[in-house]
């Protein structure tokens, strides 16, 4: 068995866990391994029956394509894979499997020559600024492995930290080591800077106090905030196109279409599924798209194309308490609002202090493409339709824009 291509643009996957042992009789379909991404986790089926021999270990990084395993289909179940039976029907495929294996070593002697480093490897080196010629390679001819270059990496110094202290360790995820090496890009190759606002959230509570539960009766999904922010940013990104887009080289491209990630958290971490066409969605689409997404994350069935693409981001901080953050761009987007916790604060209302349920907004936005007049506006636009929802966001007909 091969490693299958999990979604455009991913080149290499890491094996997060074996749920099978060398030798196991496998069903077709049945899941043998999880197998992680930059982008998800997702779940590896046996292409057909029969008695399985593992290729490689559990925090290997592998190329697309890469054979991971192999399957013994002449194998009978129940039956040892020792037996003289299975050693003669296994002959064949035996000698196969070796003239593969064999191919495969003289393809990668030809590609790696003595002290170069293999892709992985040259990856890690590079943004470490590490040179190669430093390193000795410990792989075949020479070449320098993902494991020297770790090696090389600098270490942290544990004993003077712990002082003999218990300490633990365990190796990151591959999909978290990407999330770190994509912020950290951010953070190099973005001019990203972030302004805020605050919004008074007095008109969405009413209208949620008065008509979520008749909403979920209706609908079976509650009315959240989430929709009415959904829908606020699509109104202020068609205000604000700048906003809405992205650099590609030395061109900047715009879209049409208004596909939202929405920023969940799952069991391995954060997660950025996407509300696509988010402009055709009513309240109701919206929140039972986004219940949907959210439900895939928690129950780890989240796909790569869940979250492939999407045009901006939301992340609400809120829910973890948070009063106020400067979120990180999502790339290739060019802008993420933040949303944060609602907490009653005195507010001046017509010369009169009166307290009122407020929430602080972030927008990042990365400064090469969006001007500071565009992304003030673009807050500005959020604030105005979140606070006369009813106008801005209802059409002035509620029960219309709720579907009840």
């Amino acid at each position: 068995m091969k490693v299958p291509s999990p979604g455009e643009s991913i080149s290499e996957v890491e094996i997060a866990q074996w749920l099978v042992s060398d030798g196991d009789y496998v069903e077709k379909d049945q899941t043998i391994a999880e197998v992680d991404s930059d982008k998800a986790t997702l779940d590896l089926p046996a292409e057909e029956s029969g008695i399985i021999k593992l290729k490689v270990s559990e925090g290997d990084t592998v190329a697309v394509g890469d054979v991971v395993c192999h399957i013994d289909t002449n194998a009978k179940k129940h039956k040892q894979n020792s037996s003289n039976d299975n050693i003669n029907n296994n002959k064949n495929t035996q000698t196969n499997n070796e003239s593969i294996i064999i191919e495969n070593v003289k393809e990668l002697d030809k590609k790696f020559s003595s002290g170069i480093a293999s892709p992985a490897a040259k990856k890690i080196l590079n943004e470490k600024g590490i040179d190669p010629n430093s390193l000795k390679g410990s792989g075949r001819g020479g070449r320098i492995s993902k494991e020297d270059a770790i090696k090389a990496l600098p270490k942290i110094d544990l004993d003077s930290i712990s002082k003999n202290r218990s300490t633990s360790s365990k190796k990151m995820s591959l999909l978290r080591r990407k999330v770190s090496e994509r912020l950290v890009s951010v953070k190099n190759n973005t001019a990203m800077l972030t302004t805020f606002n605050e919004v008074n959230m007095s008109s969405i509570f009413k209208i949620r106090n008065k008509y979520k539960e008749t909403f979920k009766e209706k609908h079976g999904v509650s009315l959240g905030f989430m929709s009415f922010f959904t829908k606020a940013v699509v109104r202020a990104l068609k205000e604000f196109p700048d906003v809405h887009s992205m650099i590609d080289g030395d061109h900047q491209i715009k879209f049409d279409f208004y596909d939202i990630s929405i920023a969940v958290s799952g069991p391995k971490g954060l997660m950025v599924p996407v509300v696509r066409n988010a402009q055709d969605l009513t309240f109701f689409g919206i929140e039972n798209e986004i219940k949907r997404l959210a439900i895939k994350a928690r129950d780890g069935e989240i796909t790569v194309d869940d979250m492939s693409g999407g045009t901006f981001t939301i992340s609400n901080g809120g829910v973890f308490g948070s009063m106020l953050s400067t979120p990180i761009l999502n790339p290739p987007q060019s802008a993420i609002l933040g949303m944060h916790n609602i907490i009653e604060r005195p507010i001046a209302i017509s010369g009169k202090v009166e307290v009122h349920p407020m929430m602080y907004l972030a927008l990042s936005y990365d400064h090469r493409i969006i001007d500071g007049k565009e992304s003030v506006g673009f807050l500005l636009s959020i604030k105005e339709s979140l606070e006369n929802p009813i106008e801005n966001l209802m059409d002035n007909n509620i029960n219309k824009a709720l579907e009840l």
